[in-house]
């Protein structure tokens, strides 16, 4: 019997279809010589420094740094994840071969890779591989499985990745809590986190230290077209009403006229944060939500395997592309003057040296239904008028130079027109974005007439009044592309690519990260802006090494464990100089001054206890922010008479407020999702045994019991 592993639920079906297992059992899927089971997400995880020894259990500065001397693994405790694994352990006992169908990146090789050794498994291990969760790609994936070994190296890489996290977040969380929280809360550090969190701060400071200041600028009118006198801005009003009188006094005169034609070229496909930045631009998403749509239509099987940073197709996907563009009814009005010749085969899209485990995000063969939400089909939107404007020509357009002078003064100004639009036929119907510096558009656009070298006549001199302008502040989309580029301002395309190997966070974990800033209150959103509040800025003003705070530095173990995932660089080596560091980090620490950082959200919590005294309620975690403990993927939503996970149709979870005649609490909810059970509760009903009190719980099946 050939076992299989999936990664959650929901693809174990897909696969089991495909395979032929189609007979249900208590947790896997059976028939046809195979036997296909699930995890859900994580069912392992690294070993709590408790688990280590019974003193680490208290938070003590004196015991720090905490490094064992081999890092292990345990299950996650929870009912229901241990029951799973049970399963999967007897499974892996009884098969002849493994087959491991997780999720085909890092972090589902490491989910696996735990399962599989938490199990003992000594049996031969074969590895699917696949982009698109459609039915040819299973096929044609176990037509085509790999040896186990061929991903030893991006296991180590994940490995690595996570006991480096440990290592840091454990050590400098505890030694930064004890030294400078003042026993009031947990002062959050991480291998990410915190340099995130220092750009965010370090714009913060650069906006409030800002100080405007007014400036004039020449211009005139020429035949109804607008010049900019090419000087530095004048700092006071009196220079620029002489400038003035002495512009009054001369004709204008033209030096130079030019015209240039050139080339737009195409936009990338999609990579994973690319598709984020979009998205915020477009629609305000933030990286989480865009994260969760794009992985609902992976699992709808609608667009290929999201979790990438790459923007660019392996050659063998070119005989595929006209196929899956003949599939996108609704976008034929686009596709068919691509259909009437060869569909291009440019290096700009099709490149196997760019293409790592996985292909830049583009539609599968299998187009959306209408059952989509609304946010799906705007993320889909965006994906596949992306990948259908990749085929199109470039845009041509012609640049206009003009030069002038008045007397000694010179003036130019520059015009631009599309002669073909090529690629951004496209996006011709989409309304135009609202241009951030509307003065500078407007003369961008206007219209330059025929001029003729040496040419004079009258003009209309004018002022201009500006005022300097602050750096602007981060969003999640500039914040994403600061996070991928370890903090350089990065226009470029190709430039951006090159940086990719050490941008701080994986794409698949950014988002993750910036919501755990917001959670730990060091950042709030006011409009699209990301703001760093005054415990992020304290915390970051409180951590004096820059290792911890560089985004430069975090780039650089990136790019290290990206070596790990390539073979180039050991593993322990990695460990070795993270141990090192934390070691020199606690001795700084410990022995520096200590300080008390003021809590962002303590003042709102006193006034809320003045007002009215049961203010715990204030913090209970919301249902947008609590994970369904069945799929361990999707958030979970409360409507009029339940509560269940936002993706119910395929993982079918659901807790109804009335149970057994008792209607519960948010709390009581909340304690049956995060914890499996709740305290002892009295006021049962309706039980078909006549029980009227006892603790809920959640069975194998996530089914609700009363015992």
């Amino acid at each position: 019997m050939k076992l299989c592993i999936a990664e959650k639920p929901s693809v174990a079906r897909d696969i089991a279809k495909v395979l032929g297992a189609t007979m249900p059992k208590q947790g896997y899927m059976e028939g046809n010589g195979y036997c296909v089971t699930w995890t859900f997400g994580h069912l392992c995880t690294l070993k709590e420094p408790h688990d280590y020894g019974p003193q680490y259990k208290s938070w003590n500065l004196f015991l720090l740094p905490i490094i064992p001397a081999n890092f292990g693994i345990k299950l996650i405790p929870n009912k229901g994840v241990e029951n799973q694994f049970k399963v999967i352990e007897r499974l892996v006992e009884e098969c002849d071969e493994v087959i491991n169908c997780g999720d085909a990146g890092q972090e589902g090789e490491l989910i696996q890779r735990w399962v599989l050794q938490k199990a003992k498994c000594n049996k031969p291990v074969q590895r699917l591989w696949i982009s698109s969760l459609t039915e040819e790609a299973i096929k044609e994936g176990f037509e085509n499985l790999k040896p186990a070994e061929d991903y030893k190296n991006l296991y180590l890489a994940g490995n690595a990745r996570a006991i480096g996290d440990w290592l840091l977040g454990i050590n400098a969380t505890r030694l930064f809590t004890k030294k400078f929280g003042g026993n009031k809360a947990v002062l959050s550090i991480g291998r990410v986190q915190t340099p995130t969190l220092a750009m965010l701060v370090q714009r913060q400071k650069e906006i409030d230290a800002f100080n405007t200041e007014e400036y004039w600028e020449l211009k005139t009118k020429y035949r109804d077209v607008i010049f900019n006198a090419a000087i530095d801005r004048l700092k006071t009003l009196d220079r620029a009403e002489k400038g003035l009188e002495y512009l009054k006094l001369n004709s204008f005169e033209i030096v130079s006229f030019e015209i240039k034609e050139g080339k737009e070229k195409n936009l990338r496909l999609f990579d994973l944060t690319g598709l984020q930045v979009e998205a915020n631009k477009k629609y305000g998403y933030s990286a989480e939500s865009t994260l969760n749509y794009i992985q609902s239509l992976y699992e709808k099987k609608h667009v290929t395997y999201p979790r990438v940073d790459t923007t660019y197709l392996s050659e063998s996907l070119y005989p595929k592309i006209e196929g899956i563009l003949r599939k996108m009814h609704f976008y034929q009005d686009l596709i068919s003057p691509l259909l009437e010749a060869p569909i291009p085969k440019s290096k700009a899209v099709f490149d196997d040296a760019k293409v790592t485990d996985h292909h830049a995000i583009i539609p599968t063969e299998v187009p959306p239904s209408q059952n989509l939400s609304r946010e799906e089909k705007l993320v889909y939107d965006l994906i596949a008028k992306r990948f259908i404007s990749v085929f199109y020509p470039e845009c041509k357009i012609s640049n206009t130079l003009v030069e002038g002078k008045v007397g000694t003064i010179p003036f130019k100004t520059s015009g631009r027109q599309v002669l073909e639009p090529g690629w951004r036929a496209v996006y011709a119907k989409e309304p135009k974005e609202e241009s951030t510096d509307k003065e500078k558009e407007k003369e961008e656009e206007q219209t330059i007439p025929e001029f003729t070298v040496g040419e004079t006549g009258p003009h209309d001199p004018m002022i201009h009044q500006g005022k300097t302008t602050p750096p602007k502040p981060y969003t999640e989309a500039t914040l994403l592309r600061a996070m991928e580029t370890a903090g350089k301002q990065v226009e470029d395309e190709e430039l951006r690519e090159l940086l990719k190997n050490n941008g701080i966070g994986r794409p698949s974990t950014r988002a993750n990260i910036i919501e755990t800033l917001f959670k730990r209150k060091y950042i709030e959103k006011k409009r699209k802006n990301l703001i760093a509040t005054q415990t992020g800025i304290q915390l970051i003003d409180t951590i004096e090494d820059e290792l911890l705070k560089s985004p430069e530095l975090t780039g650089e173990w990136e790019s290290k464990l990206r070596k790990i995932e390539s073979g180039e660089y050991e593993a322990n080596q990695f460990k070795e100089e993270l141990i090192q560091m934390v070691t020199e980090l606690t001795k700084k620490v410990v022995d520096g001054k200590g300080k008390v950082i003021t809590l962002y959200e303590e003042k709102e919590e006193v006034i809320e206890k003045k007002k009215r005294e049961p203010a715990v309620k204030k913090e209970l975690q919301s249902w947008e922010e609590t994970k369904c403990p069945k799929c361990k993927e999707h958030h979970l939503i409360k409507g009029k008479a339940a509560v269940g996970c936002s993706d119910f149709k395929n993982c079918g979870f659901k807790i109804t407020f009335d149970i057994f005649g008792k209607k519960l609490s948010d709390k009581q909810l909340l304690d049956l999702v995060l914890k499996g059970k709740t305290s002892k509760l009295k006021g049962f009903s309706t039980h078909t045994e006549s029980l009227t009190e006892g603790v809920l719980a959640l069975g194998e099946d996530f089914q609700v019991q009363l015992s």
